[in-house]
């Protein structure tokens, strides 16, 4: 299957970028700029197009993206999601990486288009005195139509706050 293969090479080769820019941009921010405002960006993997986020308070958040599946079909894909940020689960350094985890919903515009419940988990970086993150998730999807199966995303992304 391409869409597969294509996902697996996009996994490995984002993998790398994104740790390095972890690491670079280590120093998580103490005020969380980010919590504020709305963020626009991009997500790469699966699937690959344009993020959105705003935050709710300080734990809790909206995302929604508008992106390009390359699964087994290359189809449109639209999401959303509900998240709950935990502050204290992850530190590394001297700073805190929130884990975030939630549900949403998720259309798939293919030959047999899909609709099912997506169930994100991941983590995210605050970069210091910058109005960006970056993120990394996997989302576990429960496509209840036209049929009931199990589906799999992950991808890495960065957004810039307004």
């Amino acid at each position: 299957m391409p869409g597969k293969n294509l996902f697996n090479q996009l996994g490995k080769s984002c993998l790398l970028p994104f740790i390095l820019l972890a690491l670079i941009f280590g120093n998580t921010v103490s005020g969380w700029s980010q919590q504020d405002g709305v963020g626009l960006g991009v997500i790469l993997g699966e699937p690959t197009g344009v993020s959105f986020k705003t935050w709710l308070g300080k734990n809790h958040a909206i995302d929604a993206a508008a992106a390009w599946s390359f699964g087994r079909e290359d189809a449109l894909h639209l999401h959303a999601d509900y998240l709950i940020h935990n502050y204290s689960l992850l530190k590394f350094d001297n700073n805190t990486i929130p884990l975030y985890y939630g549900v949403g919903g998720r259309l798939k515009f293919e030959d047999n288009s899909r609709f099912g419940m997506r169930f994100p988990v991941g983590i995210t970086f605050f970069i210091r005195e910058a109005p960006i993150d970056l993120f990394l998730e996997i989302v576990p999807i429960l496509n209840l139509a036209p049929d009931t199966d199990f589906d799999m995303n992950a991808a890495i992304g960065a957004r810039y706050y307004f």
